[in-house]
């Protein structure tokens, strides 16, 4: 290993390759605190340099795991003290923003929010956003093909990439930085590698896809007192705000009650009564304030007058839009559970309360006293949903009692199993998907079989095995 190393150290520094000791002083993710592991992790400036740390590794048949943000709920991320790090941290350029293409090309270690904030500069918008835009990365936005608020309008993350750059495990270098919407000329290679989670190469460089500015933003708090209403509501305001629908979050009323409650310290202020079945917040976004308002009003009065929506608020200034938001970027405020089982899953959107409630029943019937908090995206069949077997088991203030976040003992690694199985088992049957957007990871490859078929699977197989023939990228993720 001290040759790989020195190897390492010669491609880009000494002092871009951190030991294992070193590593133990960085958190292994942004929600967990417990020291990271690897035999190393090293810190590439540029695609030439990743190239040749690629070759190395491969020349030793040394494994390798990609970082970005280090924010994926699915230990996409996770390394063992016998794995290098490949930290993308450096590589954080905005390299062109073409504002007469509508393109942007970056580093894929570039922060989302710095993406928003330039687009913005240039009098434009990029269409994916998550609650962990402050850290999360570009490139770890592809390796996940990430969702996010605004799905709805302007897709995942596939639909934002025009181009990549990726480095394959023998260090090949695969460039594909184009810029044009229109480029039917063969396979469309980029598509390989988004979603894929780092196991058929490591994404260096992209080509963004960005949109004309929306100045004006309509937001609305609602609330229901059945998913009949929900359901009722979606329907008339996609049909009602078009183009401009921008998001519609539900909040299940248990979400919607810890996020508001006055007595968990960090909580938002309720904006509307907390005793209704469910809420949502709806957004529209557009060029016109005038007619923009208009619609967005009408559509609002017209759902209230037919029954659907049963209360509402709508936000007057930004930071009461930021207000309205805040409730549902709570999350968290979960985490102070203990234990906790957190899940990101889509079915149709039909059956989501029965489903809801059959995962409820089951769960009751070992721990009835059980939460289970289901919040998400809906219009686009995303639900996130968090299960507290306990929630006796909860830290009202942090100040007077810290948040630890520990591994699960063997009672818990038990129950966390028998939710895994609750939870993704129905989905089988209703078509729906065990990971709407933070790929399968470690955690959720034993269940991809209710999800993707044999036949699937073993092409997913014959990729990794083409391109990553020795298995060194991110080993033992996703299969």
């Amino acid at each position: 290993m001290t040759d790989l190393i020195r190897q390492l150290e010669a491609i880009v520094g000494a002092g871009n390759v951190l030991g294992s000791d070193a590593v133990a002083q960085r958190a292994r993710h942004f929600w967990d605190p417990s020291p990271m592991t690897a035999l190393a992790l090293v810190r590439p400036a540029t695609t030439e340099e990743v190239s040749s740390i690629l070759k190395v590794c491969s020349s030793h048949g040394q494994t390798v795991v990609t970082h970005g943000g280090v924010t994926g709920l699915a230990d996409g991320e996770k390394s063992s003290t016998d794995d290098v790090i490949l930290s993308l941290e450096r590589m954080t350029a905005i390299e062109q923003l073409d504002p007469v293409n509508r393109t942007m090309t970056v580093q894929a270690g570039c922060i989302l929010q710095s993406v928003h904030e330039a687009a913005t500069e240039a009098g434009m918008f990029y269409g994916l956003d998550l609650g962990a835009r402050g850290s999360c990365t570009i490139g770890g936005n592809i390796s996940t093909n990430a969702g996010g608020l605004s799905v709805l309008r302007y897709g995942m993350t596939r639909e934002q990439v025009l181009g990549l750059e990726v480095v394959l495990a023998d260090g090949t270098v695969l460039s594909s930085l184009n810029k044009m919407l229109k480029n039917n000329t063969g396979y469309d290679l980029k598509q390989l590698f988004i979603g894929s989670e780092g196991t058929l190469g490591v994404v260096t460089r992209a080509v963004l896809r960005l949109r004309p500015d929306t100045p004006t933003c309509h937001t609305a708090l609602v609330a229901f007192e059945n998913f009949e209403q929900v359901t009722q509501t979606l329907a008339h305001i996609s049909k009602s705000l078009s183009a401009n629908l921008n998001a519609f979050e539900i909040l299940w009323n248990d979400y919607y009650h810890l996020s508001t409650n006055p007595g968990v310290k960090g909580s938002s202020r309720a904006p509307l009564a907390t005793d209704y079945f469910a809420y949502a917040i709806i957004e529209a976004r557009g060029a016109n304030q005038q007619t923009d308002e208009q619609q967005f009003m009408q559509a609002l009065e017209v759902a209230i007058d037919k029954g659907f929506i049963t209360d509402a608020v709508i936000a007057k200034s930004e930071s009461e839009r930021s207000e309205i938001w805040s409730i549902r970027e709570n999350v968290d405020l979960t985490l102070r559970h203990r234990p906790l089982f957190i899940y990101d899953i889509s079915l149709p959107i039909d059956q989501m309360q029965t489903y809801l409630d059959g995962v409820r029943s089951v769960l009751r019937q070992d721990w009835p006293d059980v939460i289970v908090y289901a919040y998400g995206h809906l219009a686009d069949n995303n639900l996130h949903v968090t299960i507290a077997p306990q929630p006796e088991n909860f830290i009202a203030d942090p100040q007077e009692q810290p948040v630890k976040i520990q591994s699960y003992s063997d009672t818990e690694t038990a129950w966390y199993e028998q939710c895994n199985r609750t939870v993704f088992e129905p989905l089988a049957k209703l078509g729906g998907s065990i990971s709407a957007e933070h790929g399968i990871g470690l955690l959720k490859k034993q269940y991809l079989k209710y999800s993707r078929t044999p036949e699937e699977v073993k092409v997913m197989r014959l990729l990794k095995q083409s391109l990553d023939p020795q298995h060194i990228l991110n080993p033992g993720k996703i299969f």
